[in-house]
């Protein structure tokens, strides 16, 4: 809901908002997430970029059969149980791109999730499916299982890590322009800024006058100007408030995307920013990979601050959880916030 996810590049989908919850609403420990995030890696990959440009929403379409995967195994069951739980799973893998900057886009993947607990408990009460349902469901939506690699670790490629809590494809174009605003580039000398990256970079990017923080975490013109108005671009920056601030709004209309044809991912090339002061000034940064990502991968300081912004005084306690202590640790907070 806060889209604070992480992101597996190759598959584009955000394995942990299916696969944690799923592991630990089901007793999982971290097998169970694993057999969950390994499925869905390679279901996404499989499915790979074309099917995320037709504007399918991956996590969802690769979500459901992991999260049946991640219950499964979290339950117990064998190699039949898994496939018998994630065929059953099949009705569920939907999930389009036009619910971004909408409350369907969290609550699409939450169906996922919750299609997946409910398949593997189907499959452990005795329901039957045929597990070459998966199959032709990864051909109908346009998977190819050249690209399924049955080896290597859980993850291929690992996990991208936000910094920012919008849409990754937002993170690149924002890291860019702090590092402007540490130039001394000041929001109010601003006359324009041109983003110029790939066309496919920015294809979730949908919203171009957000009027609500749900719009501004899918909006190009919004995630710059807060990056460049705000100390840290957390999530007031993201509130309806925060989207509809003048400043903001003024800012944003002076954002323009000059973007090329073709691309192949959220991270594909490079992304440049110029600011255009009225004084005439001019300032360019090109960056290649932001903070969190795969081949730059956060601090632990960028970590530890991110945990913070989630949890406030529990942070401590956040960060030193194993896998029986998170479930410990929700269940206690569900209980208080009751009483």
């Amino acid at each position: 809901m806060l889209d604070f996810d992480d992101l597996h590049m190759p598959s584009t989908a955000h394995i942990s908002a299916i696969c944690v919850p799923v592991a630990l609403a089901t007793g999982g420990g971290a097998r169970a997430y694993l057999a969950g995030a390994g499925v869905m890696a390679r279901l996404g990959a499989a499915l790979g970029w074309p099917h995320y440009a037709r504007g399918w929403h991956a996590t969802c379409t690769a979500g459901a059969p992991a999260a049946a995967a991640c219950a499964a195994a979290a339950e117990g069951a064998g190699a039949e149980g898994i496939a018998t739980a994630m065929a059953l799973a099949v009705p569920a893998a939907g999930g389009v791109q036009r619910a971004f900057g909408t409350a369907a886009k969290s609550l699409q993947v939450a169906f996922a999730a919750d299609a997946g607990v409910r398949a593997a408990r189907l499959a452990a009460a005795g329901a039957s499916a045929d597990p070459a349902a998966v199959d032709q469901w990864l051909a109908l939506v346009g998977g190819d299982t050249r690209r399924l690699a049955l080896d290597g670790p859980a993850v291929p490629d690992g996990l991208a890590i936000k910094l920012f809590p919008c849409c990754y494809a937002l993170q690149r174009p924002m890291a860019a322009v702090r590092s402007l605003r540490e130039r001394g580039v000041a929001a109010g000398a601003v006359e324009r800024i041109v983003v110029r990256t790939r066309r496919s970079t920015v294809a979730p990017l949908i919203h171009d006058r957000p009027v609500t923080g749900l719009q501004g975490k899918f909006s190009l013109p919004y995630g710059v100007a807060a990056a460049l108005l705000d100390e840290h671009p957390g999530f007031a920056a993201f509130t309806d408030a925060g989207v509809r601030r003048a400043a903001a709004q003024a800012l944003l209309r002076r954002v323009a995307l000059e973007a090329s044809p073709g691309g192949d991912g959220l991270l594909d090339g490079v992304v440049e920013v110029e600011a255009v002061e009225r004084d005439g000034r001019t300032e360019r940064v090109a960056l290649e990979l932001p903070p969190g990502a795969p081949g730059r991968p956060p601090s632990a300081g960028e970590l530890a601050a991110k945990v913070a912004d989630c949890t406030g005084p529990l942070a401590a306690t956040v960060l030193a959880l194993d896998w029986d202590g998170a479930a410990a640790l929700l269940r206690e907070q569900r209980v208080g916030a009751r009483a």
